[in-house]
């Protein structure tokens, strides 16, 4: 027998179908459209009808299809699909430690991730990018398991402390992924993968990342019920019946693969995952059923959109995509640790 306390909170669970329904075809709509604008900007002036026919109708021998195809076509793509992939781990974290400032660069994930990156790059420069994937998800696990120690008292996490442990152990990695790149000679090919850049991105990089992505996403969107139901509490969760061990650990596995392909494939861009998931929250509700799709479209579209402007602000030189994000997570992650803590 549920509480009137219980009751309450599943009550929250609810929102509005319709409208949600309609917010995701508007974000799928527009990230479309974000798509076909990326590929039309660049050195080269390219109009929509040349974009449908190098897609539905290549022609190898026309200077401009090889243009959309081999660059501009694979980047968009990588921009959408790494986009999704931090919000969606952003998403996940939230909801499952009921900690609004939890993202995958706040938690140390993007900088262990990064840290193995810098660390194959010294030592394993031809290692194929299969295993660089994996080598970022034991990067990534690793950073998670020393963030949650330091942060965790007796079993409880404080989810302040949770944020400053993740501040400084990103700080640590940081600073160690930077000695190595300078003493093994390799800072300028870190430096700029570090600022986080999706220029580059080939079909190779698409085929590998592809099954990574969707197995994540796909894997985050079975569990989303559960985790809309721990968003309301442990005690509360436990009492509806909820596994809460078994999916924290699957959780922490999908966030693990989302950050660690993402940070592989561009580098360890930041507040992507931090900013989305309130979004979409405020779109949809809190029902994950409805947040994780949501933030993977707002996700994509926010990173294409990123990557638009890396590539206008300073024509015909790119800014690096992560400076154009920290410029939109920065002030939003003050507000969010200022409304913390007036609410504590």
């Amino acid at each position: 027998m549920l509480t009137d306390v219980q009751v309450q909170q599943e009550n929250k669970i609810k929102n509005r179908p319709f409208f949600a329904a309609m917010v995701l075809i508007v974000s799928a709509v527009t990230l479309i459209a974000g798509l076909i604008e990326s590929i039309l900007i660049g050195a080269t002036d390219i109009n929509y009808r040349t974009v449908w026919e190098a897609i539905f109708h290549f022609n190898p021998d026309l200077t401009q299809h090889q243009i959309i195809q081999s660059i501009r076509l694979p980047r968009a793509l990588a921009g959408a699909m790494v986009g999704s992939c931090f919000a969606v781990a952003g998403a996940i974290m939230q909801g499952m430690t009921r900690n609004p400032l939890a993202s995958p660069s706040l938690m140390g994930i993007n900088a262990g991730a990064a840290f193995a990156l810098a660390v194959i790059f010294a030592f394993f420069p031809g290692l194929s990018y299969h295993y660089v994937i994996l080598f970022s998800f034991v990067g990534a696990a690793l950073s998670v398991v020393v963030v949650h120690g330091i942060g965790s008292t007796q079993g409880e996490v404080n989810p302040i402390r949770l944020v400053l442990a993740g501040t400084a152990v990103s700080a640590l990695l940081s600073s160690l992924s930077a000695g190595i790149a300078i003493y093994y000679h390799i800072s300028q090919d870190v430096a700029f993968w570090y600022a986080g850049g999706i220029a580059g991105i080939k079909w190779t990089q698409i085929k590998w990342i592809a099954p990574w992505v969707m197995g994540g996403i796909i894997g985050a969107l079975m569990i989303s019920r559960s985790i809309t139901v721990l968003n309301l509490g442990q005690d509360i969760a436990m009492g509806l019946g909820q596994k809460t061990k078994g999916i924290q650990v699957i959780g922490s596995v999908i966030v693990l693969i989302l950050a660690g392909t993402a940070v592989a494939t561009v580098g360890p861009i930041g507040f992507i995952g931090l900013v989305v998931p309130h979004i979409a929250r405020f779109l949809v509700g809190v029902d994950y059923r409805w947040v994780i799709p949501c933030s993977a479209l707002l996700g994509g579209l926010l990173l294409v959109l990123a990557d638009i402007g890396a590539r206008m602000i300073n024509s015909p030189y790119e800014t690096p995509v992560g400076a154009i994000t920290a410029l939109i997570g920065v002030p939003f992650f003050l507000y969010l640790a200022r409304k913390e803590r007036r609410e504590s």
